[in-house]
């Protein structure tokens, strides 16, 4: 997360700039006759189940109850994220329907798939950041290994014996364990499944050794003891998960904070961007907000809409030359 926070810090003057110039206009306050006068859909481009879900739906309820019209959840996943990304591309610039998706499908997918739908800076408003959540790499409590050192050292041993699952071809999880084989020099089959909830479950079934997987999706599980954390993939230690090591402490260097934003076709009036993007600082900085995020491992993480575009740009460039160096690609 902190290196997220210095690169939102970097556009901190030019936001500041934007902000002063906008100041000669005031907000319209919420009210039924302005925006929202109606139900905003926010497009999930993920499986139930996941990190995205489950931030969406928090932050959801509380915009709901901030402006007294129904924000609704809508789970479109596939693809990635393409799926719901691209659907949102195309819909009606009016502020009635939102994306809320991890960085992967924004930032990621352009520079992995050779067609996505979409185009990350022709096609959307960036809004808000919304969150970071922590991710770990887990595994069934049969697999001998308990730390990265252990699982290294084994796969090392036997290449390509041990499975690592994911929530399917090119989503986060996917490529963070891709970086993880890279980074250590280790072989691991990849088994996609369609969603986190499929791949947890198997995972706790045995039916696969490992997976990176986000706190949301997998620590129900950890705190039940049907799964074990081998290590944190943030560059940080997690506040959900204190006394667990970050992979980056065994293997020098490595460490990937994930966040979710939100954004809105192209061509969204400023002034509904402007409403949105406080509403949703508003509702980051609620205590039971900030509550039930760290209750599935995940952090608020707050910017204006400016500062939350330059870290797109930022790293769209930086992950097409990870994807670039990789050499994955999906078609």
């Amino acid at each position: 997360m902190a290196s997220q926070r210095r690169t939102v810090a970097l556009a901190a003057a030019a936001a500041a700039a934007v902000a002063a110039g906008a100041a000669a206009f005031a907000l319209p306050a919420f009210a039924q006759d302005k925006y929202p006068a109606k139900p905003v859909t926010i497009i999930v481009p993920q499986a139930p189940g996941g990190a995205n879900d489950a931030i969406a739906r928090i932050v959801a309820a509380k915009l709901t109850e901030q402006t007294g019209q129904q924000f609704i959840v809508d789970n479109k996943p596939g693809a990635g994220g393409n799926i719901g990304m691209a659907a949102v591309a195309k819909a009606r610039p009016d502020g009635y329907t939102l994306v809320l998706t991890a960085d992967s499908a924004a930032v990621i997918n352009p520079s992995l798939y050779k067609t996505t739908g979409f185009d990350t800076l022709k096609d959307f408003e960036p809004v808000a950041p919304v969150a970071t959540a922590g991710y770990v790499l887990v595994a069934n409590n049969a697999f001998p290994p308990k730390n990265v050192a252990e699982l290294v050292a084994a796969a090392k041993a036997a290449p390509r014996k041990y499975t690592i699952a994911s929530a399917g071809n090119g989503t986060l999880n996917h490529l963070i364990g891709e970086m993880l084989g890279k980074a250590a020099g280790i072989e691991l089959v990849h088994v996609p499944y369609k969603g986190a909830s499929a791949a947890v479950t198997d995972l706790v079934g045995g039916q696969v050794q490992v997976s990176v997987q986000s706190l949301p999706s997998s620590i129900s599980f950890i705190r039940g003891g049907k799964l074990k954390v081998l290590g944190v993939v943030n560059e940080k230690r997690v506040a959900a998960l204190p006394d667990a090591p970050t992979i980056g402490e065994t293997i020098n260097g490595f460490g990937q904070t994930p966040w979710y934003g939100l954004f809105a076709p192209a061509g969204t009036p400023r002034a509904v961007v402007a409403l949105v993007q406080a509403e949703v600082a508003k509702a980051l900085d609620a205590a039971d907000v900030k509550e039930k995020l760290a209750t599935v491992g995940c952090e608020p993480f707050k910017g204006s809409a400016e500062q939350f575009a330059a870290l797109v740009r930022s790293d769209l460039s930086k992950w097409a030359k990870i994807v670039k160096d990789s050499g994955a690609t999906i078609d």
